[in-house]
């Protein structure tokens, strides 16, 4: 299916270049003919001019319709004796003669002049420009290229929407299908933990089972929620950090340390309470990666007004500054294992979730990263 799509579009854009082509091509050879037309038309109204000077009767009808229809072409007209005359150019001074020699190189520019022999050793040299309807012509290809420039613009941004929009379809249907699948052996584990804890009620072991029966519970609910809108509460998020902290900590190498800074300070903000941790613990866990041996991972929050800033530093192994945007990307990487889908979900989640901003503030090669996500407080 995803070959027969992209030779689709194969054939949609080669087929439009090949329209395009032809238009351009009809409109040139059109405007080519078009200006022959022209330059019959003026070398016709030189032959009506000579017959007008030449005529010692009475002149022709068909003479002074040529020249009295010709009222779309600028043209001077100058004689070997130095006169001048000139049509269709109005507010032209026929005394500045700075001006007349800009228009007679700019008509000579547009067409060859025509010199009109009238005998008795008078010749004139007629200059001629193009006329509106010409000049409109020649810059319909251009306008055409804009304007398909335009659609091409708009389809891509089409093809790209739709893409994404599948992309996120597929990412929220599997997310779903992973909570379902997690949530069957969950409910069966639960009961026998319960069975466990009625036989053995002084066993230390059932406690630590328990603690992941429900982590993997959040986790089910987390992914429950990818693709649908989540609910916002009024939490603290030195509580909610803490909670994630906690649950690390025992889960991580002794040789890493998280220092939470704001541990006893209040940050209210509307927040999924699931969501929000998920984000903090792939920040959390993307920084582990990052620390190649011995660490430390500091986390502190600041408010900014009505906003909430909350940095997170560690001094791993830090990345390029190219990096900044693509590390956010779904599938980019830069582990040997791994999807590359934590810091992608962490930014839908804060960005598209809770309208707030995450970014790589600063990073250096060898010294570390530190990431900072913003959100709206609660007055």
């Amino acid at each position: 299916m995803t070959k027969n799509i992209k030779l689709t579009n194969w054939f949609i854009i080669i087929f439009s270049s090949i329209v395009i082509s032809a238009i351009l091509w009809n409109t040139y050879i059109f405007v080519q003919n078009f200006k022959n037309e022209e330059r019959n038309k003026m070398e016709l109204w030189s032959l009506a001019t000579i017959e007008l000077v030449s005529a010692e009767g009475e002149i022709s009808n068909l003479t002074l319709e040529v020249l009295r229809k010709n009222t779309t072409t600028p043209m001077i007209k100058i004689d070997s004796d130095g006169s001048i005359e000139f049509n269709n150019i109005p507010d032209l001074d026929i005394n500045d003669t700075i001006q007349i020699n800009k228009l007679t190189e700019k008509f000579k520019s547009e067409n060859p002049p025509i010199e009109i022999n009238f005998g008795k050793e008078r010749i004139s040299t007629l200059y001629y420009g193009n006329s509106s309807l010409l000049n409109k012509l020649k810059y319909y290809p251009l306008a055409l290229l804009i304007i398909a420039a335009i659609f091409g613009f708009i389809a891509f941004l089409f093809f790209k929407n739709s893409k994404i929009a599948e992309m996120n379809k597929l990412w929220s249907g599997m997310a779903k299908e992973t909570a379902h699948q997690i949530g069957t052996p969950l409910t069966s584990l639960m009961g026998w933990v319960e069975l466990l804890r009625n036989k053995h009620n002084e066993n230390d072991y059932l406690n630590e089972i328990e603690k992941d029966i429900n982590r993997l519970n959040v986790i089910s609910d987390r992914f429950n929620k990818i693709g649908s809108e989540p609910k916002l509460e009024n939490k603290d998020i030195s509580n909610e950090i803490k909670k994630t902290i906690n649950y690390l900590s025992s889960r991580l190498s002794k040789k890493i340390s998280i220092n939470f800074i704001n541990e006893k300070d209040k940050y209210l903000a509307k927040i999924n309470p699931q969501l929000f941790s998920w984000c903090i613990e792939n920040i959390i866990k993307n920084s582990v990666d990052a620390i190649k041996d011995k660490g430390e991972i500091y986390i502190r929050i600041e408010k900014n007004n009505s906003k909430i800033n909350i940095y997170l530093e560690d001094n791993g192994v830090g990345m390029e500054k190219s990096s900044f945007v693509k590390i956010f990307n779904p599938g980019f990487t830069t582990k040997v294992r791994g999807w590359g889908l934590g810091l992608s979900l962490s930014k839908r989640i804060i960005e598209d979730y809770h309208s707030g901003e995450i970014k790589v503030l600063k990073s250096e090669l060898n010294v570390g990263t530190t990431f900072l996500i913003t959100l709206n407080g609660r007055k």
